[in-house]
């Protein structure tokens, strides 16, 4: 057995935490501790919430009140700390999942598999699909070898070296290299498939636009590397202005001296990480 804590950050979630909290009761391997953390929703999330609280002993739940407005990385992020902080430390696994998943009944059970194989793996997690054209589809906003935002899961010691989780947008790209840095491995299971019920950056609004290029800039990229990054996003996302937007968020960061995510030493590590990617799809 392997202790799962999870935390589920959501805000005006009415439509979709029922159904995800509904597939982590049904789990084969249920976790010891799972809080929901509502971020100052005005829909009916609370109650909806409340029914499985009232239910089951090992569900808890929060009320914290933040600003309304979507803010990729931060919002997310404070109110997942703000769950984590009500909880000890018996954990061996710790997991951020969003209000808008349906995991496989076996999605706990076969992490704990994945863990168990090896001691080195530092974060895991399956493939998040959605749904177009009435069918199941992989979401493709990322590698399938990344374990996505929505659905992340750490192993405590990992957790622990890389420092938690980044406050800032991007956060879920500098956890994957800070734990590579630290000698921790990153297991996505392509079988392992979970359904997205809404898709990434559909609550994003055009004031957040800039933001994917500042996230390259404090996490050291540099030029080169963020435009390779931006272009081959704005690829997948059949977007110019994707590209256009994130060497502008970058070129204002850079001016602005931002404060960086990581430190030089860092920095280089995931420089160094990107190039020789580059070389193995090139060569």
């Amino acid at each position: 057995m392997m202790n799962f804590y999870i935390v589920i950050p959501a805000h005006n979630e009415q439509d979709t935490i029922g159904l995800t909290l509904e597939s982590l009761v049904n789990q084969t391997l249920p976790p010891k501790r799972l809080i929901v953390v509502n971020d100052n929703s005005s829909d009916n999330t609370h109650q909806i919430i409340s029914k499985f609280t009232g239910k089951y002993d090992w569900i808890s739940s929060i009320n914290i009140t933040s600003s309304t407005k979507h803010i990729p990385g931060a919002k997310v992020i404070n109110a997942f700390y703000k769950g984590l902080n009500t909880l000890d430390e018996g954990y061996d696994i710790i997991c951020k999942f969003d209000a808008d998943i349906i995991f496989p009944n076996s999605y706990l059970e076969t992490l704990t598999m994945i863990f168990k194989s090896d001691k080195n793996i530092g974060i895991a997690g399956g493939i998040p699909y959605i749904k177009k054209g009435g069918k199941w589809v992989y979401e493709t906003v990322a590698s399938k070898n990344h374990v996505r935002g929505p659905i992340k899961s750490y192993r405590k010691g990992c957790f622990k070296d890389i420092g938690g989780l980044k406050k800032s947008v991007g956060w879920d790209s500098i956890d994957v290299l800070l734990a590579q840095y630290f000698g921790w491995k990153v297991q996505a299971n392509k079988d392992l498939h979970v359904k997205h019920l809404k898709p990434t950056g559909k609550t994003y609004s055009k004031s957040t636009k800039h933001l994917r290029g500042e996230a390259l800039y404090k996490m050291r990229f540099g030029i080169i590397l963020t435009v390779i990054a931006s272009l081959k996003s704005a690829l997948n996302k059949r977007s110019f202005s994707y590209f256009i937007n994130s060497i502008i968020g970058y070129s204002k960061a850079k001016k602005e001296k931002q404060a960086f995510l990581v430190n030089e030493k860092q920095g280089k590590f995931i420089r160094q990480l990107h190039w020789k990617n580059i070389r193995k799809k090139i060569f």
